[in-house]
C-alpha cells in the first residue's frame, strides 16, 4: 500500500533536518578551535598611548618558533638592589588584545611589579594559529622571558587570567613555580562549556580539554578569583567550582556583573583587592 502524502512528507523533513545536523556537526568538529579562539587581528600601540610611558613593545619567540608580540610593564618604582621586583604574567579573555586592554592595564597595574602581556598566537599581531597545545607554548614562553629579566626575581612570579586566559594561567601555574595565582570568570573546562552553549554536539568529537577544574585540584599556589553573578557565559557555579577545587582564599563574587564587565563592577574595591593579595604573596 503507498505512502500517504503526510508521511512522505514527514520523511523528507527528516532527512533534511538529518542532513543539516550533521554539517553541523562535522563543521563542529572540523572547526572547534577557530570557533573556541577566534583570534582577533588588532594594532599594537605603544604602552605610552595609554598612559604609561615606561612600556615597552616586546617581541618574543616560542618554542615551537612563533613570535608573539605584547607589552612589558616594568617595575615601577624600579626595585632596590640587590634583590629583585616580583612580575605579574597577564592572560586576557577571549576577542581581546594587549592593546585593547590598556586602559584596563593601566589601572590595574600593581606598583613595583613587572607585568608581561603577550598576544596569544594568532591575536593581535603575534604570528601563528591559536591551538589549545600552542596557547600553552605561549604561556611557557611568557614565562620564560620574564623570568629571565635582570629586574626580576624569577622565585617572585605570579598569573592572572581571565576567561580564556584562566585556562593559561592554570597550565602555568601547574607546571612552573608560579607563587600566586588570580583568575577573573574562569570556566571549569571545555566540556562544560561546549554543553552550556553548544549541547547538540557529541562529547565524543570534541578535541578541546581546557581542564581547568582539574589544574585547579593541582594548585598549590595561593588562588583569588573573581566572578560576575550575571555571567551568562561562564556562569557563576563554574566559577565556584575553580575556587573550590583550588582551595582559593577569597572568592568574590561581583554584583550585577556579567561576563565581560567585572573590572568596571569591581571598580576599586577589584584593584584593591587584587593588589593587596598581590603584596601578601609576592613582597
Amino acid at each position: 500500500m503507498p505512502s500517504s502524502p503526510t508521511v512522505s512528507v514527514i520523511v523528507k523533513v527528516l532527512l533534511v533536518v538529518a542532513v543539516v545536523y550533521g554539517l553541523f556537526v562535522l563543521l563542529a568538529w572540523r572547526f572547534q578551535e577557530r570557533l573556541a579562539f577566534p583570534g582577533p587581528s588588532a594594532p599594537l600601540p605603544a604602552p605610552a598611548a595609554a598612559g604609561m610611558p615606561d612600556g615597552d613593545v616586546v617581541t618574543v619567540t616560542t618554542s615551537d618558533g612563533v613570535t608573539l608580540r605584547g607589552w612589558y610593564l616594568p617595575p615601577n618604582p624600579a626595585p632596590t638592589p640587590p634583590g629583585g621586583a616580583p612580575g605579574l604574567v597577564w592572560f586576557y579573555g577571549n576577542m581581546e588584545t594587549v592593546g585593547a586592554l590598556g586602559p584596563i592595564l593601566a589601572a590595574l597595574r600593581p606598583a613595583g611589579i613587572g607585568l608581561l602581556a603577550l598576544d596569544y598566537r594568532g591575536y593581535g599581531q603575534s604570528g601563528g594559529t591559536p591551538t589549545e597545545p600552542g596557547l600553552y607554548h605561549d604561556a611557557d614562553a611568557a614565562w620564560g622571558w620574564l623570568a629571565a629579566r635582570r629586574e626580576i626575581d624569577s622565585t617572585r612570579i605570579a598569573v592572572y587570567g581571565r576567561s580564556l586566559g584562566a585556562a593559561v594561567a592554570l597550565y602555568l601555574a601547574t607546571t612552573q613555580p608560579v607563587r600566586a595565582v588570580v583568575l577573573d570568570s574562569p570556566f571549569s573546562s571545555g566540556h562544560d562549556m561546549a554543553d552550556e552553549h553548544y549541547a547538540m554536539i557529541p562529547k565524543s568529537l570534541l578535541r578541546l580539554e581546557l581542564d581547568n577544574l582539574g589544574r585547579a585540584r593541582r594548585l598549590t599556589a595561593p588562588l583569588l578569583v573573581f566572578h560576575g553573578d550575571h555571567d551568562r557565559v561562564a556562569p557563576l557555579w563554574m566559577g565556584r567550582a575553580v575556587a573550590e577545587a583550588g582551595r582559593a582564599e577569597a572568592l568574590v563574587v561581583l554584583d550585577g556583573a556579567g561576563h565581560n564587565d567585572t573590572y568596571a563592577a569591581g571598580g576599586h574595591s577589584y584593584r584593591d583587592t587584587l593588589h593587596t593579595f598581590l603584596d601578601r604573596h609576592l613582597r
